[in-house]
């Protein structure tokens, strides 16, 4: 089974990254504070700064992203103009990563002194709060997830993430190219990017450099984009099956009924474990296909395995005698 290298989470990713985020719905600019864009932010949760211009700077956690909207620009609009200064320094006496107006509302002077003096990035956006919470949080969430990188292959099948793993060699490029061709798509082959989320999610995703190709022995380095176009390709998707390809050994002993059920553990997430023996007889797309529809089928309830065994047991009780009958009455 494929070798895995974990990283610790990332202490931080930094304000000059997230102000380059690229989305349509954000378009973060810099109004101040450039000095300092290498700001550490260690942590995806975003924080208003309503109770700390209010006074309660004790609730400041370093580390955030601090968010002003237009209840604390309408806050500080009631202040006198000596109260909101002294509002605005109060909550520099803590280290903040960066400060992000939204909603395009002008930024006070003294906000924009207090960055500077400070090198505090000072960001806007013409978006909502609550659009901005959830672009940032998004973007923070998968910057610092815990990640691991592994050998193997991953395609989305029928909408599901299906995680091919085995030794090299063994077939596993190849597979993935015949459920191209059948129409499924590709993530990457080779090197994998694994990022957990939450508690129970594993999100695959391909190095951004070389995401578009395949190594086929006999062919070389191939561009699947430029071979098949765009729709082939997938950029990341949730992992739900993986499948251990192995070599088929006459000796062995492998599932012919269905009923063992195996998890393939990573970074304390399971996923459902497929062991796939490769022969040349055997039409290991196929075979995929067949496993991820039975898989779908499972995660709706429905065990064919299952219900084949309880039928054949409904079948092998010996029926009722009268006598049975006339004596439980």
């Amino acid at each position: 089974m494929a070798s895995e290298k974990t990283k610790p989470p990332n202490p931080a990713t930094t304000v000059r990254e997230l102000s380059q985020l690229s989305s349509q719905r954000l378009k973060l600019t810099l109004r101040g504070g450039e000095d300092g864009l290498d700001n550490p932010i260690s942590s995806p949760r975003i924080q208003k700064l309503g109770l700390a211009l209010a006074g309660y700077i004790d609730y400041l956690h370093e580390g955030r992203v601090q968010l002003v909207g237009r209840t604390e620009i309408h806050y500080l609009q009631t202040l006198s103009a000596a109260d909101r200064k002294t509002a605005i320094k109060q909550i520099f006496a803590r280290k903040l990563s960066c400060v992000v107006i939204t909603s395009d509302l002008k930024a006070p002077p003294s906000l924009l002194r207090n960055c500077e003096d400070n090198k505090v990035p000072l960001l806007k956006t013409t978006a909502l709060s609550s659009v901005a919470i959830t672009e940032i949080s998004g973007f923070l969430e998968e910057q610092l997830a815990l990640r691991t990188t592994i050998h193997g292959v991953l395609m989305e099948v029928y909408g599901l993430g299906l995680l091919l793993l085995g030794p090299s060699g063994i077939g596993k490029s190849e597979c993935a190219l015949d459920l191209i061709l059948r129409g499924h798509r590709l993530v990457s082959d080779d090197m994998i990017v694994i990022r957990k989320f939450g508690s129970d999610r594993l999100m695959g995703s391909g190095p951004s450099d070389f995401r578009f190709h395949m190594e086929l022995r006999g062919l070389g380095i191939v561009n699947i984009k430029e071979l098949f176009g765009i729709s082939v390709l997938s950029p990341k998707t949730i992992i739900d099956i993986a499948m251990d390809l192995v070599r088929w050994n006459p000796a062995e002993e492998y599932d012919r009924l269905g009923l063992d059920e195996r998890q393939y553990t990573l970074m304390d997430v399971s996923v459902p474990l497929v062991t796939m023996p490769v022969a040349p007889a055997r039409n290991l797309a196929t075979l995929v296909e067949v496993a991820v529809r039975l898989q779908m089928l499972k995660s709706q309830g429905y065990s064919p395995s299952g219900e084949f065994f309880k039928q054949l047991d409904a079948r092998l009780k010996p029926p009722r005698s009268s006598s049975d009958e006339a004596w439980r009455l």
